[in-house]
């Protein structure tokens, strides 16, 4: 039953090993067919002109076959003893003990298939239009949301997002050969946070047709959770409720929500005043809670970790740099690598870095104390807007995170952060701030040989610089109050005139002549 599921309208044959296979989950071989068998294959079962993707998922998916595999929430690193746990369709978001959850796998029967076999079913599915395949997210749903039906998924098909070569950066700025970056950013709300919204939007979706008491979605946000939860809430005709900082976010960032018809509440304090708030309206009120103290949203992250390692043909990079505010993300890299590890698609997962902003660094000032003791800080602005957050809620997942791989958290100032948006701007790139604070960490690391200029290094970039930029203009026409910004580029002012022009632009290709 389970070969038939997972592999149904997809491009293998299953074989039953003929010997025993020195592995014993591994129950069974895989063949890929060749690319003109898949095509003849298509053109055979071409769906009907009258039926969407959607419907051909409902007709060729066996119903309920999605029991293989389960998930559920358990406490957050809870001691092995503890009995304590709750089905995803409950709607809860903490412990009995007031910890975060943690959306745990049934790993016994995910390993009855190796990881061949995995590695395999998630290559076979990219590119596809196949629902709801044609995800990042959904490409891996036996590792995400194993039991929802593909018709209450609500998906963007977000994710496979590209993982470039930063060439000239690397070299020029770094001497490194091995630099990337995985642009998470090309999204479709231009944001990583639409990888765990599908997730947790999906989810809503299931529970409203359970007729559970969820009238709508909200959350706080410092712009880019705003925008994709509106987004995925609108595909499925969900309310959503944002409470934005006012004044502490960038237009472009506060357009998206109200574009796509959330209710948002412009409210006159920080992140961390809208996040207490947004806990306490959703205790009393049947308003569903879209933060990242949701744990569901964390499984739709962490398939970014999987498609880096897709990218480099299932190699593990040497280091990959997360910006981190409320600390999420780097958990749920950290996830995505150690399932892979776990479930033998590699043997090992690459050392994480988390980067944070100078002016709101509560992780790296615990991490300088040598883990001795956390004390939430006040954030002061930064350019870094979405993680200017200084009581993170996953501080507990990141640090988790950053010990068990033998990770790093570094920092960046303002000045560095705009500095180094500016040198990767100039090779090509048009990166948000808060990759400038990932690459500043990438900075330091090199410059004090952490990081060889031999290793695979991978940038994660979070958001499009698009949604940025009013600080790139304010850094060009070097009109940030006490920074130098010694990479600006500002328009050359000339009159209309032939020898005026000519005039400058000699000038200009002299100096470029070397």
């Amino acid at each position: 039953m389970a070969s038939t599921y997972l592999f149904q309208s997809l491009p293998f044959s299953l074989q039953t090993p003929k010997r025993a296979s020195p592995n014993p989950a591994a129950h069974f071989t895989i063949r890929a067919q060749s690319p003109l068998t898949q095509n003849n294959a298509a053109a055979k079962h071409r769906r009907p002109a009258d039926e969407n993707i959607r419907d051909e998922a409902r007709r060729v998916n066996a119903p309920h076959d999605h029991h293989l595999f389960s998930a559920k929430y358990v406490p957050f690193n809870a001691d092995p003893s503890s009995s304590e746990s709750y089905s995803l369709d409950e709607i809860v978001y903490r412990s009995q003990s007031g910890g975060l959850l943690d959306v745990q796998h049934d790993m016994a029967a995910l390993k009855r298939f190796d990881g061949e076999y995995w590695r395999s079913l998630f290559d076979s599915r990219v590119g596809k239009t196949t629902w709801p395949y044609g995800s990042g997210v959904w490409s891996k749903k036996e590792w995400v949301l194993p039991e929802i039906h593909d018709d209450d998924i609500v998906s963007a098909f977000e994710g496979n997002s590209n993982l470039f070569w930063a060439e000239r950066f690397g070299k020029q700025f770094l001497g490194m050969n091995e630099l990337w970056v995985k642009h998470c950013g090309i999204s479709h709300t231009g944001s990583f946070k639409d990888l765990g919204m599908t997730v947790l939007v999906s989810q809503v979706n299931r529970l409203r047709k359970m007729n559970r008491p969820v009238v709508g979605v909200g959350c706080a946000s410092t712009g880019d959770t705003s925008a994709a939860l509106s987004a995925y809430c609108a595909s499925a005709g969900i309310p959503s409720i944002v409470f934005l900082p006012a004044n502490r976010i960038s237009l472009a960032q506060l357009v998206q929500p109200i574009a796509n018809g959330a209710f948002v509440l412009s409210i006159d304090t920080d992140f961390d005043g809208c996040m207490q708030l947004i806990r306490e309206v959703t205790a009393e009120l049947p308003i569903y809670l879209a933060n990242s103290l949701n744990s569901l949203r964390l499984e739709g992250q962490k398939t970014a970790a999987i498609e880096i390692l897709q990218q480099f043909d299932w190699q593990v990079p040497d280091w990959v740099i997360v910006p981190g505010g409320n600390l999420g993300n780097i958990y749920a890299f950290y996830k995505g690598f150690k399932m892979c590890q776990e479930l033998g698609l590699v043997d090992k997962i690459p050392r994480l870095v988390c980067a944070q902003a100078a002016n709101a660094d509560p992780l790296y000032q615990y991490f300088k104390s040598g883990w001795k003791e956390f004390k939430p800080v006040r954030p002061s602005t930064t350019f870094a807007s979405a993680i200017q957050i200084g009581d993170p809620v996953s501080i507990d997942r990141a640090v988790h995170a950053i010990k068990s791989c033998n990770g790093i958290v570094e920092e960046a100032t303002e000045e560095e952060l705009m500095d180094a948006m500016a040198q990767a701007d100039s090779t090509g790139m048009f990166i948000c701030p808060h990759t400038g604070v990932a690459l500043t960490a990438l900075f330091k690391l090199r410059n004090s040989g952490v990081i060889k200029a031999t290793d695979r290094t991978v940038v994660v970039s979070t958001a499009h610089g698009l949604k940025f930029t009013q600080s790139k203009i304010d850094y060009h026409s070097k009109d940030i109050k006490d920074m130098a910004c010694r990479y600006a580029n500002p328009p050359m002012q000339v009159k209309a005139d032939f020898g005026s022009v000519m005039d400058v632009l000699k000038t200009y290709l002299q100096s470029k002549a070397h």
